[in-house]
């Protein structure tokens, strides 16, 4: 799937797959705003998803190195949207992500569009109406 990539920046890094078999792409910071209790990362980086597509941005496995918790936790990108992907870090501690480093990784997938059928029953399961904890520890 080829999808449509416009470089704000010349600094700018597009996005690649670190290993043949990853499922997400590495994004690179070029810029940081730093405030009180958040970082914002530029990217210099602009997509055109297509309809029926998402673009999901993730924090990386790196990020339990750095005292930085994704904002939004996962970040959603409509296929309407044509801005600098940004990604939001609160930060919690002093450790942060450097310009040029590797900041979120992201994945475009399709998804359904659903309606909703309102009923009186659901069908029923083994696991029922139990909620957390509810396989045991």
């Amino acid at each position: 799937m080829n999808i449509k990539i416009k470089k704000l920046n010349e600094k700018a890094v597009i996005p690649k797959y670190f290993y043949l078999d990853d499922a997400c792409m590495d994004i690179t910071a070029i810029g940081k705003e730093e405030r009180d209790d958040y970082i914002e990362y530029k990217t210099g980086l602009a997509f055109e998803i297509p309809k029926g597509y998402v673009l999901l941005v993730f924090p990386r496995s790196s990020a339990c190195n750095y005292h930085l918790i994704q904002a939004n936790c996962v970040g959603v990108i409509d296929s309407g949207y044509r801005g600098e992907l940004i990604i939001r870090h609160k930060k919690v501690g002093e450790k942060v992500y450097a310009v040029g480093e590797r900041v979120a990784q992201i994945m475009i997938i399709p998804y359904p569009k659903v309606s909703f059928v309102e009923v009186d029953e659901l069908s029923e399961t083994d696991r029922g109406k139990g909620n957390f904890g509810s396989s045991g520890k």
